[in-house]
């Protein structure tokens, strides 16, 4: 439960969990407003991320998909539950401490990519490394560079990259701090289908080759496909799941669910 006192300063301070995942949420609910207005984003909900893989959630618009992402990314703070990042209880922390762990232990891709207009292309990638007073290391980055195909776009600033060029960039910089894992709010939402397809194959590659844990909240049968592992959303509780999912079981199983709606 949120709330607990002491609260730990730093994450130095902290005793970890054992880390059976790197990422789980125990019980986590979410309301927003009250009385009348009262709406329950997430209900109850208990899961588990395994490390290494690629996690895809989706469900209906309303569901609870994106709010059990920012709540499990420490960007929306639950009603009520636990959650477990990388061994660390988030409830425990402090804004400081829940700052540096979404700084060096989380990285983010966003749908409108985030990026900063007056910074480069590399400095772009770079900024959260720097802003912690860290080292970038050399060799990664040009491994994260290199297996994206972004390095003759370093100095360039977002407005003259395309849309999928500037998501590459945001993947870069997710990726170039070594988080424990990812997160990823429809990431292809902006591009065609071509780009989307690139931004999915580096997600997929870098779980592969580089043991990357990556979360994606997507709407897209075809991204999900990329995934090893679909969570369903329906009224902020996960109603069912799909391992090595394909675009076609995917859609056959959102399909079952809006003629259960339909009958019911």
């Amino acid at each position: 439960m949120f709330g607990r006192t002491p609260h730990p300063t730093s994450l130095a301070e902290l005793t970890p969990v054992e880390p059976q995942a790197v990422a789980q949420a125990v019980g986590l609910s979410k309301v927003y407003g009250s009385g009348q207005a009262t709406v329950t984003a997430l209900d109850d909900v208990t899961v588990d991320f395994a490390r290494g893989q690629l996690t895809a959630i989706m469900g209906p618009s309303g569901s609870g998909k994106s709010t059990l992402m920012h709540c499990m990314a420490a960007l929306d703070t639950p009603t009520s539950g636990r959650i477990v990042i990388d061994g660390v209880d988030i409830g425990d922390l402090k804004d400081r401490a829940l700052t540096q762990l979404r700084r060096d232990r989380l990285g983010f891709v966003f749908q409108a990519y985030n990026l900063i207009p007056t910074l480069t292309a590399g400095e772009n990638i770079t900024l959260p490394v720097d802003i912690a007073g860290h080292h970038v290391d050399a060799s990664w980055f040009d491994t994260v560079v290199d297996t994206l195909g972004i390095r003759d776009r370093l100095s360039h600033r977002p407005s003259e990259l395309s849309g999928g060029q500037q998501q590459r960039v945001a993947c870069a910089r997710a990726l170039v701090s070594r988080p424990a894992i990812v997160f990823a709010d429809e990431p292809t939402g902006n591009l065609d289908s071509r780009a989307s397809a690139e931004i999915l194959s580096f997600l997929r590659r870098s779980v592969d080759e580089f043991g990357q844990s990556i979360v994606m909240v997507t709407h897209d049968p075809a991204a999900a496909g990329y995934a090893d592992r679909v969570l369903f959303l329906a009224d902020g509780r996960i109603v069912d799941e799909l391992t090595h999912p394909t675009a076609q079981t995917v859609l056959e199983r959102m399909k079952s669910f809006e003629l259960a709606g339909r009958r019911n």
